[in-house]
């Protein structure tokens, strides 16, 4: 039987490998230096380094990088080699300590929101010891943390890393509150579900919009979708399945933990979901696990889709964050236990997070913005833009006893009764799962559904860490108040998780989402509805908002300014590729191939005419006539498209921009869609000049 084990981390520079390779002294030291959150010397840098370049080498490695992640929202890489030469003309092997915890790299070129000019170029990377070394394509990789020449965060490790250390600092206290001195550390663990789309190379090179922005921008829905349900959980077609393996065949030898995977609601649609992790070794993952599904897609000759909605009609793809609290004793911090109503150190962090969220809607929309997401949101089982917390019917029915003064019964979850003999009476969770809502409670964690498929998970837990410690903090500041007055533990955190309820109880919704009436309701309660990235994206540089990421450390003004540019920039120039995309494909290739079957009709018609077969009523005139009013309505929605282009580039500011592309460029690209896609319903296939729904969803 194959040992499936025996290549798990087989290209990581992990636990076991630094165990082995590094000198007892060395690996104990490089464990304290981690846990205490300090830096590393370079006698020690020296001998990890060492040790790291003869294992990478033994694999094949004949280059490192330092693997950051900048504003892009993909990875970056700048190789260099281990060969260096000597003064003999010949060459030697060398990495040093220094080369190991620092490099440098371009700052100005990459997104920077105005924190670096085009002349200040000098930018530096900075080991992330916590997130283990690894070898891909014979290149040993070194996630690093990426920062400007003055220090400020160019990239998203940093504020994720800064996040992580406030988040342990103010949960750190509210243990210390209820006597637990043997937890040293708290961090956020995450897992990310994945969901792409495959598609068949040979299909995909021929569409100019999949191309060039991830997404099909027009096209005549098939006579067939998602309505029967038929591909979810289906069984996995074998090329699908070879795909499946390959990816996680690379992804096990990188030590990322891909546990499950299935055809998900869309045809030609999957989720690959892996095994939670600490939140910046999860990012880290996530990032190698998109492009790990791109490259193998290739090699098997699909192309892997992760863009939010790709096509118009079915879901779209999301990245749900499974997140929760842990010690390192390994303690679950959000695990209600047996007993919740009785667990008031689960009440208190429960708190914490409902008060988060609610203070910080604006927070949690804003890390899931962007043009594409904008697409999904509110659709085929993606939440909507308005934020609400899904608790289920026990945790609420505590909360509401709690608060009227009622002492809270645990409600007995009971099991299923399956009324078949030979099947086990399954034990039923405390809680339902709402696919509907934004953030909802799965038994010992939260999922927060908004974030889209292409992004990287630093974002939106960034926002959740850094208000959770917000919460932490304040709850703490009181408790501590309350002790030194002489008030009980349990009377004080009574008291905040009651006080908290009562103040947000508005953000709790265990009911339909997609419901009309809570678009009502929710603006009855003053909940926000930021419905695009252009209404949301604004609410980061609040004065609350920059007082919350400067107390706690995560951003300076000028860094929190920097990334509000950035989302606005990248809103307004995607929007203009596609805006410029639809109107071309449809200007070359559909609108032509209108015409060339509008004049075969017409001559079929002359030839008719002239054999005296032809009425007033043929279907031949009725064709004709059709086709040429929606070639005529085709062409000036393209020119009407491209005014409101033209007009956009005389915004002079970026939210400017944005606003007038929101507004104007959005409604005018979606009434071209309207007209090619009736247009192109009109056409035989042998005359579509690129692959349509039909080919693109089901030719797997």
């Amino acid at each position: 039987m194959p040992d499936l084990t025996s290549n798990f981390g087989s290209m990581v520079f992990g636990d076991r490998a630094m165990r082995e390779r590094l000198p007892e002294d060395a690996y104990a030291s490089l464990h304290r230096t981690i846990a205490d959150g300090r830096s590393l010397n370079i006698t020690l840098a020296n001998t990890i380094a060492d040790a790291m370049k003869v294992w990478a080498i033994e694999l094949g490695a004949t280059h490192y990088t330092h693997w950051f992640q900048p504003m892009t929202g993909i990875t970056a890489e700048k190789h260099e080699s281990f060969i260096t030469p000597d003064d003999k003309g010949g060459a030697m092997v060398s990495f040093s300590g220094s080369a190991l915890i620092r490099g440098e790299s371009d700052a100005s070129s990459f997104p920077s929101g105005g924190l670096r000019a085009t002349f200040e170029a000098r930018g530096y990377t900075a080991w992330d010891p916590t997130s283990y070394a690894f070898i891909k394509d014979n290149t040993l990789c070194i996630p690093t943390a990426f920062c400007s020449y003055g220090g400020e965060a160019l990239d998203k490790k940093t504020p994720l890393m800064r996040s992580m250390e406030t988040l342990n600092k103010q949960a750190l206290r509210i243990l210390r509150l209820f006597g637990d001195d043997t937890v040293k550390r708290v961090h956020a663990t995450v897992g990310a579900e994945q969901e792409y789309f495959l598609i068949d190379k040979t299909l995909f090179d021929r569409r100019s919009d999949l191309i060039l922005t991830g997404r099909t921008l027009f096209g005549a829905r098939p006579p067939k979708g998602q309505e029967l349900d038929d591909h979810y959980y289906g069984a996995i077609k074998p090329r699908v399945k070879a795909f499946m393996s390959e990816v996680n065949e690379q992804l096990w030898k990188l030590g990322i933990s891909s546990k499950t995977e299935h055809n998900e609601a869309a045809p030609s649609q999957y989720e690959l979901a892996p095994v939670f992790t600490t939140v910046n070794i999860a990012a880290d993952q996530n990032q190698l696990t998109m492009e790990i599904l791109k490259k193998t897609a290739l090699r098997l000759n699909f192309v892997c889709v992760l863009h939010e909605k790709p096509f118009e009609g079915v879901n779209g793809s999301g990245k749900h964050v499974n997140w929760s609290l842990m010690t390192d004793s390994g303690q679950n911090l959000l695990n209600p236990g047996d007993t919740p109503c009785e667990n008031i150190q689960f009440l208190l962090f429960l708190s914490a997070i409902i008060r988060a969220v609610d203070d910080y809607q604006d927070l949690l929309r804003i890390s899931v913005a962007g043009a594409g997401n904008d697409c999904r949101l509110g659709r085929s089982e993606a939440p909507p833009a308005i934020i609400s917390m899904f608790l289920g019917d026990e945790l609420t029915g505590i909360l509401n006893a709690l608060e009227s003064g009622n002492v809270p019964l645990h409600a007995e979850t009971g099991r299923l009764e399956t009324r078949v003999h030979v099947l086990p009476k399954l034990p039923r969770d405390s809680t339902d799962r709402n696919r509907t809502s934004p953030f909802a409670f799965t038994g010992n964690k939260f999922e927060f559904r908004m974030p889209g498929s292409s992004v990287s998970i630093a974002e939106p837990n960034i926002m959740i860490n850094t208000i959770v410690a917000e919460s932490l903090s304040v709850f703490a500041d009181r408790m501590e108040a309350d002790l030194a007055r002489g008030e009980t533990l349990s009377g004080s955190v009574s008291a905040i998780v009651i006080a908290t309820i009562r103040e947000h109880r508005r953000i709790l919704f265990n009911g339909n989402n997609y419901s009309a009436d809570w678009v009502r309701e929710a603006e009855n309660r003053g909940l926000l509805n930021l419905p695009s990235a252009a209404d949301a994206i604004p609410c980061l540089i609040s004065e609350k908002n920059i007082g919350l990421f400067t107390r706690h450390r995560v951003f300076s003004e000028a860094e929190l300014r920097s990334r509000y540019e950035i989302l606005l920039d990248d809103y307004c120039k995607k929007l203009n590729i596609e805006a410029l995309t639809i109107a071309h494909m449809i200007k070359k290739e559909l609108l032509p191939a209108g015409v060339m079957y509008l004049r075969e009709v017409s001559e079929t018609a002359v030839n008719l005419k002239e054999l005296g077969l032809l009425n007033g009523e043929s279907v031949e005139l009725i064709t004709a006539a059709k086709l040429s009013r929606l070639c005529r309505e085709t062409e000036l929605k393209i020119d009407a498209l491209r005014l409101q282009i033209e007009l956009s580039h005389a915004q002079t500011s970026t939210l400017g921009t944005a606003q007038f592309v929101k507004d104007k460029i959005i409604p005018a690209m979606s009434e071209l869609r309207r007209a090619a896609d009736t247009l192109e319903a009109e056409l035989p296939d042998r005359c579509i000049p690129y692959p349509t729904y039909e080919q693109l969803l089901f030719s797997e």
